[in-house]
């Protein structure tokens, strides 16, 4: 009965939300509207340094607050107020990110809200239009006078509710808000759903998530007099703001757990379906691509634990195959657990550094 119904809603679901209101978005605003392949890609960073550690397959296990994010759903199995914190930094340390959430369950009705903050920022980028001396044609003299700073950074809110179903089936929703600010010169605002399902048949897991269901709208504007002189030095016009539609993301999950006496293995399998033409994946058929996830997580008493993963799967251009290895430990101490992960996902022999990241979670 969970697998038929967790089947029925998922299918549901896509049918509804997948065609329907992609095709709606694209009909309504194909005037004003340009599909932006990667729109949302500053989340891909996820929440929780425990699923970075397997591989970011997390949408069928996911049960505390950072469950928002993988899926929705994973809320409803909690039984008590859930509060998770993460920082992580990339390209050694270019590029920070922080992310927080407070998950509360509703007394009596078996639901749970949450609010979950997602931000992204790269800080102290040079802004030199003043620097240049238009008349002479040179830069100033004492040039560095005229030098500012700004960031450019990338917020997301997600506003969850979830619930139960019964017979082992969780449901969850997001409303999501996403604010880009390039500076003092332009700055985007966007606005989607997700929704997702959880299904337990005995020791398996199975999860549906669709993010951006709605499909994301995005609406730009752009400060012309931030730019100063920048048309007049470079005779180039202003950039001006294009409305962006983000198509859904379509993430499928299973899980199963291994019990030995003391011991708890988890093993964890994702796969993303986008529909932005990412051709560079090694599994595509048309403009559908598919990004697998694997993960595993190996826990003593639920308080030690190791795990392993693997993602980024893609093809070099040789053909060869490309896997990010992915590495995390975690432990837990009463109500306060502290994990970390571990991954390089630029490659072996790159130089942009690697991908660290420590969550905290306490439960009240």
């Amino acid at each position: 009965m969970p697998l038929s119904l967790a089947a029925t809603l998922a299918a549901t679901l896509w049918i509804l939300a997948g065609p329907h209101l992609t095709n709606r978005a694209q009909t309504v605003f194909a005037q004003s509207f340009e599909t932006a392949k990667y729109g949302n890609d500053f989340l891909s960073v996820g929440s929780g340094a425990r699923a970075l550690g397997m591989g970011g397959a997390h949408a069928a296990i996911a049960s505390d607050a950072t469950a928002a994010y993988w899926n929705p759903a994973g809320l409803a199995q909690l039984s008590s107020t859930d509060l998770a914190y993460m920082h992580s930094e990339r390209f050694s340390g270019i590029v920070q990110y922080d992310y927080a959430a407070i998950a509360y369950p509703i007394r009596g009705t078996g639901s749970v809200v949450a609010l979950s903050l997602f931000r992204q920022s790269v800080d102290d980028i040079a802004n030199t239009l003043n620097a240049w001396d238009r008349e002479r044609n040179l830069p100033r003299l004492r040039a560095s006078d005229y030098i500012e700073f700004f960031s450019v950074s990338d917020l997301a809110i997600l506003l969850s509710y979830a619930s139960t179903l019964g017979n082992g089936v969780r449901w969850g929703v997001n409303t999501k808000i996403v604010n880009h600010r390039l500076g003092p010169f332009a700055q985007g605002w966007g606005y989607s759903l997700d929704a997702g399902l959880q299904a337990d048949l005995g020791d398996a897991r199975l999860a549906v998530h669709l993010m951006d269901l709605t499909t994301m709208l995005k609406f730009w504007s752009v400060d012309e007099a931030a730019f100063g002189d920048f048309e007049a030095i470079y005779d180039e016009a202003i950039p001006s703001g294009q409305n962006e539609r983000v198509l859904p993301v379509l993430k499928l999950g299973a899980g199963y757990l291994f019990r030995f006496d003391e011991l708890l293995l988890t093993t964890a399998a994702d796969l993303d379906l986008r529909f932005e033409n990412r051709q560079a994946y090694h599994l595509s058929l048309g403009a559908v691509s598919f990004e697998p996830h694997l993960g595993a997580e190996l826990a003593y008493r639920g308080r030690l634990m190791v795990r392993a993963g693997a993602t980024n799967i893609t093809t070099n251009p040789d053909g060869s195959l490309f896997v990010s290895p992915t590495l995390g430990a975690g432990m837990q101490i009463q109500r306060l657990s502290i994990d970390y992960g571990f991954a390089n996902f630029a490659g072996a022999s790159a130089v942009l550094g690697q991908t660290h990241r420590i969550s905290l979670r306490i439960q009240l």
